[in-house]
């Protein structure tokens, strides 16, 4: 999926004006926070993961990471991040833009994790590696529909 598809999803919360696109790259959690002039922490970054049954996408701070004991104690399941191929059939975006806005494939179920809960606001991509939107935790979690707030994270210094 292009920023143009996701520019249409958001269009339905009128929203699709909102997205900011930058002139430089923001395919990293550093590079958007740059680009962005907000924190790395504030960065919602998206990771996708295997399941035996659908596609866990998670989204979480831009500094932290994904602990395996707590992703195991969640879904029962060894974290297995999907290869770049794979992220793209999946979700139809390429890694750097991977957000989630727009999902058509049913079997990609969305999750926010707490290590979100600290910002009033944050900003996800939006389907392409030089692009952002300003969000209130609120609004992502309408935005994406995610399936719940999880728990499996722990934090990076960056």
């Amino acid at each position: 999926m292009s920023i143009e598809k996701v520019r249409e999803y958001l269009k339905q919360f009128g929203r699709d004006n909102d997205i900011i696109e930058l002139g430089q790259s923001s395919a990293t959690v550093e590079l958007a926070a740059r680009a962005l002039g907000v924190e790395p922490a504030r960065i919602a970054k998206t990771l996708t993961f295997k399941s035996p049954d659908f596609v866990i996408m998670i989204v979480a701070a831009g500094d932290a990471r994904v602990d395996n004991k707590k992703f195991k104690a969640t879904f029962g399941i060894k974290a297995k991040m999907l290869s770049p191929d794979e992220v793209i059939e999946a979700t139809g975006h390429a890694i750097g833009g991977v957000c989630p806005f727009g999902i058509e494939n049913k079997n990609v179920k969305i999750y926010l994790d707490k290590s979100l809960e600290r910002f009033e606001t944050v900003y996800p991509a939006c389907g392409s590696g030089n692009s952002a939107i300003k969000l209130t935790l609120p609004e992502l979690v309408k935005l994406s529909q995610s399936v719940d707030w999880i728990d499996v994270c722990s934090f990076l210094s960056l």
